[in-house]
């Protein structure tokens, strides 16, 4: 035997014997410890996505503002906080005018900076031999200002107040919306038929990103409020998003606007008056039970690494009976043997945690451009802590019965 163990081997030469017995035959390295690598590596995708999705959610919300009130039909959130399950009905069961629009208006008139109504509908868009399907935004002159979309220098204007009121056909396209009917051709004053009517482009969004579950305004395209409710026959608005002068003004602003809204809806479930911060905190609970839940899935990847691992372990242990034998036979102590497959078991899932870690990191990097994903620490601490365990729990079964192991028997094991 190379390097047979002495009577009061130090960890040291545990740990140098462990390595040598484990990269004696890479192949079965590898195989043992793919199990974790596949858990590790789903598991910091599945967090980073996670992550990253959050991260979407925040920056989106922020970038409106941390001033803006959203009022909707019906109760948006239930007492806990989430979003309420029937939500639905009662969103169908309300409907905003350009009454209530007015209403608020004179209400908040020194209160709030902007005041603008969403109308949202499908439609199709033709230009020439190319059709969109996508869906028409209705709503304010003040909408471009208030969320920071004005178009960009040499891209046109949002359109104003008199073409508003006198619902002129005109359209600010989304950036991949124009992309998707134009290509590389200029889109500025061409006509689009959108529901039967010709629409003049005058303005061209910058890309603003989207999409990932949520509507992907890069593809909208936006008309007056007064056009859009002609164009399709209804004059529902579906929500409105507000922009109070001073953040110290929130509460105070919720009150108005529920005050205000009162003098028609009787019901207080008839609508929901909310900020960004209860929209964030309710879809990062969700996305938090969903990230813990697919971890979970992966995790499972761990669990078999494991058990593929203690398999393995205790092929070895069968294969090294004389050696284990032998070493007993010279004096070495039970205790030495069962640290020594102890830390074979703990290298391999080391090893493979290490490769998940690499490969879970290059994943993220890989989707990144495509989707929301971003690698934290803690997800990569979890993963390498997790595989470590998987090591340790799954590697003491075939330690313990190597030290078990009577020196006479064993030598005389074929």
């Amino acid at each position: 035997m190379n390097n047979p163990l002495h009577f009061k081997p130090s960890l040291e030469d545990l740990l140098k014997s462990s390595i040598r017995s484990i990269f004696k035959n890479k192949s079965r390295t590898f195989l043992t410890s793919l199990g974790v690598i596949i858990g590790v590596t789903s598991v910091i995708l599945l967090v980073s996505i996670g992550n990253g999705l959050k991260a979407y959610v925040v920056s989106q919300f922020e970038s409106l503002g941390s001033n803006i009130l959203f009022v909707a039909p019906g109760q948006v959130f239930n007492r806990n906080g989430g979003f309420n399950n029937n939500g639905g009905a009662s969103f169908l069961a309300t409907s905003f005018t350009v009454s209530d629009w007015n209403r608020l208006k004179r209400d908040l008139k020194t209160t709030a900076g902007y005041i603008i109504p969403v109308s949202q509908s499908p439609t199709t868009i033709k230009y020439l031999k190319n059709s969109v399907d996508t869906n028409i935004l209705g709503t304010s002159a003040d909408y471009a200002v208030a969320r920071n979309q004005t178009p960009a220098a040499g891209n046109g204007r949002w359109f104003t107040s008199q073409e508003n009121d006198k619902a002129s056909n005109v359209a600010v396209i989304g950036h991949q919306l124009k992309l998707d009917l134009f290509g590389a051709a200029p889109a500025l004053n061409r006509k689009l038929i959108v529901g039967g009517r010709t629409m003049k482009v005058i303005g061209v969004l910058n890309k603003i990103g989207g999409g990932f579950g949520g509507p992907n305004f890069d593809s909208f395209i936006y008309i007056p409020l007064i056009t859009s409710q002609r164009l399709t026959g209804r004059e529902a608005i579906q929500s409105f998003q507000i922009k109070i002068n001073s953040t110290t003004d929130l509460e105070a602003g919720k009150k108005m606007i529920e005050t205000s809204l009162s003098k028609r809806f009787k019901d207080e479930d008839s609508f929901s008056v909310f900020d960004q911060s209860q929209i964030i905190g309710s879809i990062n609970s969700i996305l938090n039970i969903l990230t813990a839940g697919l971890s979970g899935i992966a995790a499972i990847s761990l669990l078999v690494g494991g058990i593929g691992i203690m398999n393995i372990m205790l092929v070895t242990v069968t294969e090294r009976t004389r050696e284990i034998g032998l070493r007993k036979a010279i004096g070495a102590y039970p205790r030495a043997i069962l640290l020594q497959f102890l830390f074979e078991a703990i290298i391999l899932s080391g090893i493979g945690g290490i490769i998940g870690i690499i490969l879970g990191s290059l994943g993220t990097l890989a989707i990144s451009p495509f989707f929301p994903a971003r690698v934290s620490l803690n997800s990569i601490i979890l993963a390498f802590g997790v595989s470590f365990i998987v090591g340790v729990v799954f590697g003491v079964a075939p330690a313990r019965r190597a030290s078990k192991l009577s020196p006479i028997e064993a030598l005389r094991y074929e």
